[in-house]
């Protein structure tokens, strides 16, 4: 996942009975898209955008946004990257009428939270475009999602498995993932072992983690880190710790879960990891993870499995590994699953052609299709293939034979669960209490119960599809 991630978004919990959704077909030409940042950023009150919800004139080339390409750059894998995006429009382009424009937004204008919605919001929203799992039901209940499913066939559906659970509504699909990513913890062996540790030290719960973090720090080491820029991003590797502890946001039935065991110690552990030194307060290297690490800077940092291919690419000799988060006292082992999906635009120029689009590219049985996302999942990225085919295919290529990679499939992805779609306003309420507990010092009883206002406040007005 980028960060986002990739969101990367990442199976999702058994559904409440939600107030009755509107679908993309029949909801009122009013589009209400909540424009609030997206990843990374702060944000205010949320703000309501309206637009007619008809896009640009019909007719003319189909508008794909994404942040991959075509762009040139001086690192290898971005460029990899870029080439499979072009790769797969020229492919289409060459044995299709309609035609399809590759536009490339840079990452922090396409993830900033605001170009997507504004464009959606004056009808000029492009035709097929990448939306994280946190963004899913702001997508959905504004109308512009797409049915996917009566392009599918029934066996690629079932393909996909539990992958596309945060991505239906009402068993129909409106988002096919390209990717897995899995949350992990990352080491530095040189580190590690300069504090006289050895693998038999991985840590296995929070103690053993916060004490190997004190271990490794020093006054230009971070120990361990944790997130510390509000955003999207942050609640999403957040999440595992609150859910290792039995804790969650909502319930089955779709009501407020904030206040519990779990959410209390998920708090208080980022919050005591920041009070005693042993994480940051701010990110090391400005977010730079392959720096932090090269320049001895970081002993342990909780990252997703797209940093493979970094250090792939800009470190390859740099010795590291990766170990399953640990888990509290009595919790069970969970890890947050990101990774980014394919829309179609159903008030675009042509919602059905860019469905077919869609599913062409990531959800046809076709070899080509399959082929495909066994390309992007491990050579010019590094994830978790999201359908059971490709990930199958790609380990038959070696695609997991790397010893780092091998753990995120055998031992990370494993007992994984989806990204959550909240809406802004519940992601808002979890930022903030996560934001003044860990770095403002607040009480963590306090900000739950504020939390859990805000959320219970806002469900109780909700119309929409299910929020879990």
């Amino acid at each position: 996942m980028l960060q986002h991630g990739n969101e990367a978004g990442h199976p999702a919990p058994a559904s409440p009975a939600p107030a009755s959704a509107p679908s993309p077909a029949g909801a009122s030409r009013r589009r209400f898209l909540t424009a609030v940042a997206g990843t990374g950023a702060a944000v205010a009150a949320p703000a309501l955008l309206t637009g007619c919800g008809t896009a640009r004139a019909k007719g003319g080339n189909l508008q794909f946004w994404n942040f991959y390409g075509p762009q040139r750059s001086p690192d290898p894998a971005i460029n990899a990257q870029s080439k499979w995006f072009t790769d797969m429009v020229g492919k289409w382009n060459a044995t299709h009428k309609q035609q399809i424009d590759l536009v490339y937004l840079p990452q922090p204008t396409y993830l900033n939270g605001f170009k997507l919605p504004s464009a959606f919001a004056t009808g000029e929203g492009p035709d097929i475009f990448m939306l994280s799992p946190g963004d899913f039901l702001r997508y959905y209940n504004g109308g512009v999602l797409e049915d996917l499913t009566p392009h599918m066939e029934k066996a690629a559906v079932e393909d996909f498995g539990s992958a596309l659970d945060s991505r239906k509504v009402d068993g129909k699909v409106y988002a096919l993932p390209m990717e897995v990513e899995p949350l992990a913890m990352f080491y530095s062996q040189d580190l590690w072992e300069k504090a006289g540790l050895s693998e038999a030290d991985i840590p296995t719960t929070w103690d053993q983690m916060l004490d190997i973090g004190d271990k490794l720090g020093s006054r230009t080491t971070a120990g361990l880190v944790f997130e510390t820029n509000p955003g999207y991003y942050q609640n999403f590797t957040w999440y595992p710790w609150m859910w290792q502890g039995g804790g969650d946001v909502l319930d089955e039935r779709g009501g407020v879960a904030f206040d519990s065991k779990g959410t209390r110690q998920a708090l208080a552990l980022w919050q005591d990891a920041v009070r005693h030194g042993i994480a940051p307060r701010t990110v090391p290297a400005a977010g730079d993870v392959i720096g932090g690490f090269k320049g001895g800077n970081v002993g342990m940092w909780q990252q997703g499995i797209w940093n493979v291919a970094s250090f792939k690419a800009f470190a390859p000799d740099y010795p590291y590994g990766v170990f399953r988060l640990p888990t509290p006292p009595g919790g069970d082992y969970v890890t947050a699953l990101g990774g980014w999906s394919f829309c179609a635009n159903a008030q675009g120029r042509n919602p059905e052609v860019a469905a077919e689009f869609c599913v062409w590219a990531l959800g046809s049985m076709k070899d080509d299709s399959i082929d495909r996302m066994v390309d992007w999942c491990v050579r010019a990225k590094t994830d978790v293939a999201p359908r059971a085919s490709a990930l199958e295919r790609g380990a038959a290529k070696g695609g997991y034979d790397a010893e780092v990679m091998r753990r995120f499939k055998d031992e990370i992805f494993p007992g994984g669960r989806a990204e959550p779609r909240y809406p802004p306003v519940v992601y808002k309420a979890i930022s903030d209490a996560i934001q003044g507990t860990m770095l403002a010092g607040r009480g963590v009883a306090g900000e739950i119960e504020r939390a859990t206002r805000s959320i219970d406040a806002y469900t109780k007005s909700y119309k929409g599809a299910s929020l879990i």
